[in-house]
């Protein structure tokens, strides 16, 4: 029974061995079959393959920058169409609006009109009547409104700002400034100054202020609380006026609006202002001198109403003696 299993025993142990062998033998075929690779060889196709992939890199690294910038540029193109987008919008309201103003304007033409050519058969009557009493040959030798020459191209208003006018005359101040710029719709310059020779804007201290329609409310807007110091004498800013102003290339007109005269001389005054106005190769003066006179004194007892004659005959002198007009109100409330 012993010698069955050594027998058993020793014919498993051949077998495996077998088996063992017969693995080994074809593991050694595989091999001797299979072409192989040396190492060289294996070393330069991994060097191939870095530099494809630093390559790739390269290439991924530069596509990703071109889309930043692609991106940028397409982000600044959107900015810019939605502004055109809204820039067209308002255009085309403002053209609606144009649209319909323009609609009601032909409207009140075509009701107008009738009222032109009415006021068209008036003037040419007018016109012919005129021919009639002055002659064919007639030529009007100075542009005038209300007795003021008109042909000024630069305007300086000398205004008092004292107590009494700038308590009971100023509306009325307002209205006639209103009304003296609306006779001249169009100059060069315009210069806004109180009796002492302040200016009204120091922005404009000794040069002309543009005329514009929105200069022109500017100026009516700060007259309307404007109130610097005043001696009641006008004589300190006319002589600073056409001395700062005066130039033989420009017409100027100066407009006195005060209600007195406090000073104690008016031939002084007189004599001051002929020196220094003086005459150009026209035989004109270089500065027109007007005023408007403002009869606040006159509400006065008598014995006070001096300075209120004294301004009178100082500027009805004074305008003559230089080309301008004075013109005395009757009334310095409305």
């Amino acid at each position: 029974m012993r010698n069955r299993r050594q027998r058993e025993s020793q014919e498993f142990s051949i077998s495996f061995l077998d088996v063992i062998c017969c693995g080994f033998g074809a593991i050694i075929l595989l091999l001797m079959i299979t072409k192989s690779m040396s190492p060289v060889q294996v070393e330069q196709s991994e060097i191939n393959n870095k530099a494809q992939i630093q390559d790739l890199q390269k290439q991924l690294f530069s596509l990703r920058g071109e889309t930043t910038l692609i991106n940028r540029d397409l982000n600044a193109k959107q900015q810019q169409i939605s502004s055109e987008q809204q820039r067209l919008a308002i255009l085309r309201t403002r053209l609606a609006k144009v649209k319909a103003l323009h609609a009601q304007k032909s409207k009140k033409a075509i009701i107008n009109s009738k009222e032109k050519g009415k006021l068209a058969l008036a003037v040419q009557s007018l016109s012919a009547e005129m021919q009639r009493l002055l002659g064919t040959n007639y030529q009007s030798k100075n542009e005038l409104v209300g007795g003021i020459p008109v042909d000024s191209e630069y305007l300086v208003f000398i205004i008092d700002t004292s107590g009494s006018m700038f308590s009971y005359a100023w509306p009325r101040l307002l209205e006639e400034i209103i009304a003296t710029l609306k006779i001249y719709p169009k100059i060069k310059g315009i210069q806004i100054m109180n009796d002492m020779g302040s200016y009204m804007f120091t922005s404009y201290r000794n040069k002309w202020i543009p005329d514009s329609d929105a200069r022109r409310a500017a100026i009516i807007k700060r007259l309307r609380q404007w109130n610097p110091f005043s001696n009641s004498s006008p004589v300190e800013g006319i002589q600073k006026a056409i001395r700062t102003f005066f130039s033989e290339d420009k017409k100027i007109s100066l407009y006195v609006m005060g209600d007195e005269f406090s000073g104690r001389s008016i031939q002084q005054v007189l004599a001051t202002i002929e020196r220094i106005n003086t005459i150009n190769q026209n035989n004109e003066h270089l500065v027109r001198i007007h005023a408007v006179g403002f009869p606040v004194q006159f509400a006065r007892p008598k014995h006070l109403q001096t300075t209120g004659v004294r301004f009178a005959t100082l500027m009805r002198e004074l305008t003559h003696r230089n080309g301008g007009t004075f013109i005395g109100l009757n009334d310095f409330q409305h």
